[in-house]
């Protein structure tokens, strides 16, 4: 698993963290002020990156959390299948098989170019090129 720990203060909306084992994208974060005896707090809500499970957390600002690396790749679509699709990276020539997002169901056609990401071992198609 490829994360790093980071303080909760540096977080923005847009980026990922790592909730329940699952990396997440940030759609929300709202910060209070300090109280009288306490730390100022953040509540952060995110969206799973493979399951779409909505995520929320409240932790202090200076408190540590982890986020994934998140690595970005190229692949050639080499055979469609039902739900799944069969890819090939076009850098190490692995080929591998993922689901297809509903979203590109329709676009997607053999021969194509497209970017997928991999994160904490898990991998997801996310655009035609």
């Amino acid at each position: 698993m490829s994360k790093k720990v980071v303080e909760v203060k540096t977080l923005k909306v847009g980026k990922y963290v790592i909730f329940d084992g699952e990396a997440s994208k940030i759609v929300n974060i709202q910060t209070s002020s300090p109280g009288k005896h306490g730390a100022a707090k953040a509540r952060i809500d995110a969206v799973g990156i493979f399951d779409n499970q909505k995520r929320g957390i409240v932790k202090p600002v200076d408190a540590k959390i982890d986020i994934p690396i998140i690595d970005k790749r190229v692949a050639q679509v080499l055979a469609l299948m039902g739900s799944d699709v069969q890819l090939m990276d076009l850098e190490s020539y692995e080929t591998f098989e993922v689901p297809i997002p509903d979203e590109l169901r329709n676009d997607l056609i053999e021969g194509a170019e497209v970017d997928y990401i991999i994160a904490l071992g898990n991998k997801k198609l996310m655009r035609i090129k």
